[in-house]
């Protein structure tokens, strides 16, 4: 199994192989990371992991809050991620390629990014300016039934589509075709729906594709039932959107 050490970004979601990730950067561990993929040769992938945050903060605290004012702030790497970080995160995450790395004036960084493979931690070393990890790579295996698999989350998922427009009360752009090899359309549902992030960790970290097919249909199903019966229920995008601390 080939393994690596990459520079490691945590994210309160998950990202998958082929979708596109924007990032704002603007935290001075993470502004030391984009400065040092900076160094790399243009021609050479800009790597780096990530993973979701299942305990700890994607963004650390700056300033004493509830509900100990006189709390002590955390700094560093690790800050937010307790003192064995490895253990704040999922263990199965995706490597970035940052494509675009363009600095600001005030020292943050606008990046675009593309998730290339899967990787599981096997380390985490919280020592230098910013968290680095030892991962080995995760290979995507067919399992099998993934081709009529692919067919059937297709057609599910255009289903989906349409009843989470309506339910939203919003028009939905159906001009794009949607691919057809069937771990691009795993990826690309699985990253499209809207799920927790327990259930898209667990959509990534399938043992194959046809796994994560199989378990994308039932959800697609499941979720398409209950957007049906939503339009008749009151305050429609509340019951089914998450609400943000902001």
């Amino acid at each position: 199994m080939t393994t690596a050490r990459l520079p490691l970004f945590p994210l309160n979601s998950v990202l998958f192989p082929g979708l596109v990730l924007p990032l704002n950067v603007f935290e001075e561990r993470y502004r030391a990371m984009m400065r040092e993929l900076l160094k790399t040769e243009e021609d050479e992938p800009r790597r780096f992991a990530v993973v979701a945050i299942r305990d700890g903060r994607e963004v650390a605290q700056t300033a004493p809050g509830m509900p100990d004012p006189t709390a002590v702030v955390e700094r560093g790497p690790a800050a937010g991620f307790g003192s064995d970080p490895i253990q704040a995160f999922h263990r199965v995450g995706c490597v970035a390629d940052a494509a675009t790395i363009r600095e600001r004036e005030d020292g943050s960084f606008e990046v675009l990014a593309t998730g290339t493979t899967r990787v599981r931690l096997l380390s985490v070393d919280a020592s230098g300016p910013f968290l680095t990890a030892e991962v080995e790579d995760v290979p995507e295996k067919p399992g099998d039934g993934a081709g009529a698999l692919a067919e059937g989350v297709l057609r599910a998922f255009r289903t989906y589509q349409q009843r989470l427009a309506g339910a939203r009360e919003r028009t939905l752009s159906t001009g794009a075709e949607l691919p057809d090899e069937p771990s691009v359309v795993s990826y690309l549902v699985a990253a499209a729906a809207v799920l927790d992030t327990p259930t898209k960790q667990r959509l990534l970290q399938a043992p194959d594709t046809a796994t994560r097919l199989r378990e994308e249909l039932k959800l697609l199903r499941a979720e398409t039932a209950v957007l049906r019966a939503l339009p008749s229920l009151p305050m429609v995008d509340l019951t089914r959107q998450r609400t943000s601390p902001n």
